[in-house]
């Protein structure tokens, strides 16, 4: 069955000049749709027009909290717009994440709200980001979950704990290449089998999180769709199912998920 990448962040500069091939790779190794994540003001006006201009894409329109002390009305006009327009499918990347503590946490609980409440006004599901942040993540997302249609916490590299509440919480989970690393994914790899058949989805988040199971090894260190099927291969395994299992659940999931008709 055709995968769908959920998080590929293909605005990065970085793909510009090979972004025709690599969709010729990624429909070559199975996977015929990626979602290409907004972050900022720019990221999110070129991924609406990737998306715009190739069925095989879909966009995302948020603020990553990184850049959370940008948020002001014009990123909120850019979002809400968007939305309205049907020019993306989910209002994010949005959250919080105190690893780094790029942008004061303040601001960063200002923009995560201001992006909840949009896509509560507008109907669309939520693509969010935690990390390190998982008490005052949760808080305010349970404060707003029963104004919010579907969510997924993407990139979900935390512990047992967080996963219980966030599937207590109805959230559906991203997996990436993290649950590929021997080291530091190890404590993901023994509890993604607890996230319910109907919850689960998958992701690259390229050009991040290259998985280490890649053979052979790439000779670039950069991410990309067509290496999904890796991250499939291993949560098939982590969950003592088939590959082909995964990659149909997690492929209606998305198509559920994001409203999208088709996937290739």
């Amino acid at each position: 069955m055709p995968l769908i990448d959920i998080g590929a962040n293909l605005a990065h500069d970085g793909f510009d000049d090979d972004r025709d091939a690599l969709m010729q790779r990624a429909e070559a190794a199975g996977v015929h749709h990626c979602v290409v994540t907004g972050s900022d003001y720019a990221s999110n006006a070129r991924a609406a027009a990737l998306a715009a201009a190739d069925a095989r894409l879909s966009a995302t329109a948020g603020l990553h909290p990184h850049h959370a002390s940008d948020w002001d009305d014009t990123l909120s006009e850019q979002i809400t717009t968007a939305a309205q327009a049907g020019r993306i499918v989910a209002v994010g990347e949005a959250g919080l994440d105190y690893f780094r503590d790029v942008s004061p946490r303040a601001d960063q609980h200002t923009a995560f709200v201001a992006q909840l409440q949009i896509a509560a006004d507008t109907g669309l599901p939520v693509f969010l980001h935690q990390r390190e942040s998982h008490a005052d993540f949760r808080a305010i997302l349970a404060e707003h979950r029963d104004t919010l249609g579907d969510v997924v916490v993407h990139c979900f590299t935390d512990n047992e704990t967080a996963l219980a509440d966030y599937l207590a919480l109805d959230c559906h989970i991203g997996i990436t290449g993290w649950v590929c690393d021997e080291r530091r994914g190890a404590d993901l790899y023994a509890i993604v089998r607890d996230i319910p058949d109907d919850r689960l989805m998958i992701e690259t988040d390229c050009p991040y999180l290259l998985p280490r199971t890649i053979r052979p090894k790439p000779k670039s260190r950069r991410n990309e769709p067509a290496y999904l099927p890796w991250v499939a291969e291993t949560v098939a395994t982590a969950r003592d199912q088939s590959v082909a299992h995964i990659e149909a659940i997690t492929t209606t999931n998305a198509q559920r998920f994001f409203g999208l008709h088709t996937a290739g």
